[in-house]
């Protein structure tokens, strides 16, 4: 069956027992775990770290399994969402170096994914940018079979803001790139983290590619997206996507969860589903941050057993 979890950026400042006891208290099933590596984030929820891939040792590893069993807490993946394909070689290698280094730790943790994004140069057309594909993501996802863990990308498409025109951060963002990846790298291990509100803001529809590409559906996010109509009909769509659309809790938004529910279970998903709460109106303290994850628990029951 499904299991509830959240992402654990909303909490970055609480450490990564922390997060686990919450977990437990607040009813959920599992955690995805960041692990950014140490240093200034570049954006919202981004640069945190409950889990220090770059320093793990066997006797920390031993520690966190225990700290798990005991809550009855499971990690659903490893998370680092940087840039594999930035236009800067030495961030791009520096990206990949780290991403490898989370792929170490889930298959020394035992932990079967590992959630990233494909990357882009956004001053690129997403043409130019699938032949960096062809190039950069092969020996990653190589490297992931060769240690049995699967990479699951998340379809957002890292496009906010107007200097990330025309193809965003992050080339995974339709199903029509979906089908050339995974025919250019037919490996069982390359597959979707799927986040239905990044469909939503692209005016897409949601519920079909759950059937399409129900084989690839690894890992999935929970989280709402609201449709700014106002903003659309005075700035029309090719505006930066903050303009017209704003993440939102699961049930405050436009996705119908009920149907995305329903060809979920439909499908044979049986994975994690996770929280990912990037709701403005539920930032501020600590306490709003925990309060959101609680409410975000309340409405998914009706569609997820606890």
């Amino acid at each position: 069956m499904i299991r509830l979890g959240f992402v654990s950026a909303v909490l970055g400042d609480l450490s990564a027992d922390e997060v686990v006891k919450f977990a437990a208290e607040a009813g959920y099933s599992c955690v995805e775990l960041m692990c950014w590596p140490s240093g200034k984030a570049d954006r919202r929820y981004a640069g945190v770290t409950h889990l220090d891939v770059t320093n793990l040792d066997e006797s920390e590893i031993k520690r966190i399994k225990e700290l798990l069993h005991k809550n009855n807490v499971s990690v659903s993946g490893l998370g680092y969402y940087p840039n594999p394909l930035h236009p800067d070689r030495e961030k791009s290698d520096f990206f990949i170096s780290h991403l490898k280094k989370v792929i170490d730790a889930a298959a020394r943790m035992e932990i079967g994914i590992v959630n990233t994004f494909i990357g882009a140069d956004p001053a690129k057309h997403d043409d130019d940018n699938f032949n960096r594909f062809l190039e950069v993501w092969p020996p990653i996802i190589r490297y992931a079979e060769e240690r049995h863990i699967k990479i699951g990308i998340e379809n957002c498409p890292m496009h906010f803001t107007k200097d990330e025109w025309p193809a965003g951060n992050n080339l995974a963002h339709s199903p029509y790139l979906w089908r050339k990846m995974f025919e250019a790298i037919p490996s069982p291990n390359f597959g979707l983290n799927l986040d239905p509100s990044h469909m939503v803001w692209q005016m897409m529809d949601y519920i079909k590619p759950v059937y399409e590409f129900r084989e690839k559906i690894f890992h999935v996010h929970i989280k709402d997206a609201m449709i700014n109509w106002e903003g659309i009909n005075e700035r029309g769509i090719f505006t930066a996507p903050n303009k017209i659309h704003t993440p939102k809790l699961p049930g405050l938004g436009d996705i119908n969860w009920g149907k995305f529910f329903s060809a979920l279970y439909e499908s044979g998903y049986d994975g994690p589903a996770c929280v990912e709460v990037e709701d403005r109106a539920f930032e501020g303290s600590l306490e709003n941050r925990k309060a959101s994850l609680l409410q975000s628990r309340n409405y998914l029951r009706q569609y997820i057993t606890l």
